[in-house]
C-alpha cells in the first residue's frame, strides 16, 4: 500500500477510528487556545489524570459490555458501594488499608456475578438488570454507610490515587524517572507494532506503507514524550497513571488477543451466528459483566482515595460518562464494533472538554449541554457510517 493510499483510507475507509483522533487532537489545541495554554501547563495536565482516571477505567470494562452488545447503568453505584465497603472497613473499623482494597475488589466481582447470572442464565436485558442494580446498589451503599459520609482514610490509602513514583533518577527541576518510563513505553510500542505489522506481512495481509507506518510511530512517541516531559515538570508519575496503563494493555491484549475477546465481538456482532458457531454465549455474557464489577470495583478504590472518604451520593453519573466515552471513542450502539484505545481517547475528549470549560468558567449547565450535544453527535457519526458502508 503507498503513503498516499494509506492517508486516503484514514479519511475514508477508516474514519470511524481515525476522525476520533484528529477530533481529539482539534480539541486539545481549541481549548489550550481558549484557556490561554494553561490547558496544557504541567499542573493542569496531572490534575486531569488524577480526576479522570476512574472514568476512564470504567470505559474500559463499559466498551467491553457494549461490543457485546449489552449496556451497564449501575457501574456509578458499584463505586459508590465498593468505596463505602473499604471506608467501613478501614476508618471505621481501623483495618488495614489492604484489607479495604481486597475486600471492595471482592465486592465488585460478586455485584458482577450478580448481574451477569440474571443476564446470561435468566435471559434478562441487561439494561433492566443494571438499572435495578442501580437502585439495589445505591440502596445498599446508603445502609453500609447508615446515611452517613466517612473520612478520612489514611495516608497509604490516599497514595492509591494521588501518590506519585518520582525522584528515583534525580533530575534538575523535572523528574528524570517519569521520562525513562515514556521512553520504555514508546519503545515497546514501536516493537509491538513492527512485530505486528511483519506477521500481517507473512500472511499477506494488507499494511500501510512504511512511510506512513514510520510518521504513526514517530507521532506517537512524541505525543507520549510531550506529555512525560509536562509530567516531570509538575510532581511527576501519578501511581494511578501506572494503574490505568497496566489495564489500558491488559485489555486491549484481551479484547484483541483472546478467545474470550474474540467471542465477545461475536456475540456483539451476530448473536445468531456466534451460536450456530459454538460461541458458550452464556459464559460469555456472565463474564463481560463479572469483569465490569470487578473494574467499577477498582474505579470504586481509586475514586475513595481521591476524595479520601465515602459519600452515599458517590459516583452519581459515573455511567453516563463511561458510556459516553465508549460511543464517543468509536463503540457502535448495536454492539460488535469498539476498541479499549478509542475508549480511552473518548474518554480523554470528555476530560479536556470538562476541563477547559472549567478553566474557562462556563457555567455547569452549559458545560452538560456540550457534552450531551457531543454524544448526540458521536452517535449520530456512527449511524451515518453504517449507512454509507451499507449502500456500497
Amino acid at each position: 500500500m503507498t503513503a498516499v493510499t494509506g492517508l486516503r483510507d484514514i479519511f475514508t475507509k477508516n474514519l470511524r477510528q481515525s476522525g476520533i483522533y484528529i477530533a481529539f487532537v482539534a480539541i486539545i489545541v481549541l481549548f489550550a487556545i481558549l484557556t490561554g495554554g494553561t490547558l496544557l501547563q504541567p499542573g493542569n495536565i496531572t490534575n486531569i489524570v488524577l480526576q479522570y482516571s476512574y472514568i476512564l477505567i470504567l470505559a474500559i470494562g463499559m466498551v467491553i459490555v457494549i461490543i457485546g452488545g449489552h449496556i451497564d447503568l449501575s457501574v456509578g453505584s458499584v463505586v459508590a458501594l465498593t468505596g463505602a465497603v473499604s471506608a467501613v472497613l478501614v476508618i471505621k473499623n481501623g483495618n488495614p488499608w489492604w484489607v479495604g482494597i481486597l475486600a471492595a475488589l471482592a465486592v465488585g466481582l460478586l455485584v458482577g456475578a450478580w448481574q451477569g447470572f440474571w443476564v446470561a442464565y435468566v435471559g434478562i436485558p441487561a439494561f433492566i438488570v443494571t438499572l435495578a442494580g442501580m437502585l439495589l446498589f445505591r440502596g445498599l451503599t446508603y445502609e453500609v454507610l447508615d446515611n452517613i459520609s466517612l473520612s478520612p482514610f489514611p495516608g497509604t490509602y490516599q497514595k492509591v490515587a494521588g501518590g506519585f513514583l518520582n525522584g528515583l533518577f534525580g533530575g534538575d527541576g523535572y523528574d528524570v524517572f517519569t521520562l525513562v518510563i515514556a521512553a520504555v513505553a514508546v519503545v515497546g510500542y514501536a516493537v509491538a507494532s513492527y512485530r505486528s505489522r511483519m506477521g500481517r506481512v507473512r500472511y499477506q495481509q494488507s499494511v500501510e506503507a512504511m512511510p506512513l507506518f514510520i510518521a504513526k510511530i514517530v507521532a506517537v512517541a512524541v505525543v507520549v514524550m510531550l506529555f512525560a516531559w509536562q509530567l516531570a515538570h509538575s510532581r511527576g508519575l501519578p501511581i494511578v497513571l501506572i494503574i490505568l496503563a497496566v489495564l489500558i494493555l491488559a485489555y486491549n491484549l484481551v479484547t484483541n488477543r483472546t478467545v474470550f475477546g474474540r467471542h465477545v465481538y461475536a456475540i456483539g456482532g451476530n448473536l445468531n451466528a456466534a451460536q450456530l458457531s459454538g460461541v458458550k454465549v452464556k459464559q460469555v455474557n456472565f463474564w463481560i459483566f463479572v469483569n465490569m464489577g470487578f473494574l467499577a470495583s477498582v474505579a470504586g478504590v481509586i475514586y475513595s482515595s481521591r476524595s479520601n472518604g465515602a459519600q452515599p451520593g458517590a459516583g452519581n453519573m459515573f455511567e453516563l460518562d463511561a458510556i459516553a466515552a465508549c460511543f464517543i471513542g468509536g463503540a457502535s450502539t448495536t454492539g460488535g464494533v469498539g476498541r479499549v484505545t478509542g475508549a480511552m481517547v473518548g474518554g480523554l475528549i470528555m476530560a479536556v472538554m470538562s476541563n477547559g470549560m472549567q478553566l474557562m468558567g462556563v457555567p455547569q449547565s452549559t458545560q452538560q449541554i456540550v457534552k450531551g450535544l457531543v454524544l448526540l453527535l458521536a452517535v449520530a457519526f456512527d449511524i451515518y457510517n453504517k449507512r454509507r458502508a451499507g449502500t456500497r
